[in-house]
């Protein structure tokens, strides 16, 4: 009977490759503890259902309006990676209106640019996008934090797997 056995390097280099990809995402940013998993769009549909919940939501900036005494960031909710940055590339969860304590400099918050934040749910609005109706939910912001193009490249593996011939520039 013949059987295959990887060589004895192969056995003992493969854990620590695999390891190794792992190690490369960057941890999450914020702790999870006692948040409650939903998109922007469950909330919008039962807002009383998820008053004053914690969560640790993402995704891109729409616009930033500022008032006297608080600032209030839309953004187009995307699902979170393991590292809890936005992933622009999947369906939108739905739009969410991020409310700051004092001033929030527009050019900190700038419009297409990714961010993640944990708050907690403090009701809804009516609003429009383009002529449409539409409900957000609103999120009082504990931490917030933009990410860079560099932050947001970061820790993402250059090792791909296929058949073929391929060049690839990075």
């Amino acid at each position: 009977m013949n059987t295959f056995r990887l060589p004895t390097i192969l056995r003992a280099a493969l854990p620590v490759a695999l390891l190794a990809l792992t190690a490369c995402a960057p941890a999450p940013i914020y702790k999870t503890t006692g948040t409650v998993v939903v998109v922007p769009y469950g909330v919008a549909e039962a807002p009383e259902r998820y008053a004053n919940a914690d969560i640790v939501w993402g995704g891109q900036i729409v616009n930033v309006h500022n008032f006297p005494d608080h600032s209030e960031v839309e953004v187009l909710g995307y699902p979170l990676d393991g590292s809890q940055r936005p992933q622009a590339n999947m369906q939108g969860t739905g739009r969410f209106i991020a409310i700051i304590p004092g001033y929030a400099e527009s050019l900190n918050y700038p419009a297409g640019a990714l961010m993640t934040l944990t708050g907690r749910i403090s009701g809804s609005r009516s609003g429009k996008v383009g002529e449409a109706m539409y409900v957000f939910p609103l999120v009082n912001v504990g931490q917030a934090h933009v990410w860079t193009a560099d932050e947001m490249s970061s820790g993402k593996n250059n090792v791909h797997f296929g058949v073929g011939v391929g060049v690839g520039i990075h």
